[in-house]
C-alpha cells in the first residue's frame, strides 16, 4: 500500500512556474475586447456626415421600384437594372441582418453570396416544377427575404425578453 505525502520535490520547470509566485496563467488574463474611443467612428463634419441613411433610403426606393416595374410588366428601360438590383439587394439585406455579429466586410461578402444562392435556388426550383415566370420569381424572392427578416426580428425580440427575465 502506497501512502500519499506532499514530500516529492518539484522539478526545475515546476519550481520556476509563475503561478507559484501568485501570477495568473495566460488563460486567466484573457478579456473580451471592448470598443475603445479610438476604434469608434466619430461623426464627420460637413455635408457627408448623414449620407448612410440617405443612401439606404435611395437603395430601398430603387429596389422597390424595380420590383413594381417587374410585377406590372412595364416597358421602361429602367426595369431591367432596377429589378436586378432588387433581386440582389432584398435577400442580401435580409441575410446581412441575420449575420449581425460578423465584421462589415465579411457580412457584405456573405450577404451577397447568400443573395445569389437564394436567386439560384428560386430559379432552379421554378424550372424544376415547370412554373418559371418573372413575376413568380420576384414574388418568391420577396417572400423568402421577408421570411428571413421576420425570423431575424423574432430572434432579436426573443433575445431581449429572455435577457430581461434573467436577473
Amino acid at each position: 500500500m502506497r501512502i500519499l505525502t506532499a514530500g516529492a520535490a518539484l522539478s526545475d520547470i515546476e519550481a520556476r512556474h509563475p503561478a507559484l509566485r501568485g501570477a495568473k496563467s495566460p488563460m486567466q488574463t484573457l478579456r473580451i475586447k471592448t470598443a475603445s474611443s479610438e476604434d469608434t467612428e466619430r461623426p464627420r463634419p460637413g455635408p457627408g456626415r448623414d449620407l448612410t441613411p440617405l443612401l439606404a433610403g435611395a437603395a430601398t426606393a430603387v429596389g422597390g421600384l424595380g420590383a413594381v416595374l417587374a410585377l406590372v410588366d412595364s416597358a421602361s428601360p429602367l426595369r431591367g437594372p432596377f429589378t436586378l438590383f432588387f433581386l440582389l439587394a432584398a435577400p442580401a439585406a435580409a441575410i446581412a441582418a441575420a449575420l449581425r455579429g460578423l465584421e462589415p466586410f465579411g457580412r457584405g461578402v456573405a450577404a451577397v453570396a447568400g443573395a445569389v444562392v437564394v436567386n439560384m435556388l428560386v430559379a432552379q426550383g421554378m424550372l424544376a416544377v415547370h412554373r418559371w415566370s418573372g413575376r413568380g420569381g420576384i414574388v418568391a424572392v420577396t417572400a423568402i427575404s421577408a421570411l428571413i427578416l421576420l425570423l431575424v426580428l423574432v430572434r432579436r425580440l426573443r433575445g431581449r425578453t429572455t435577457r430581461r427575465r434573467t436577473p
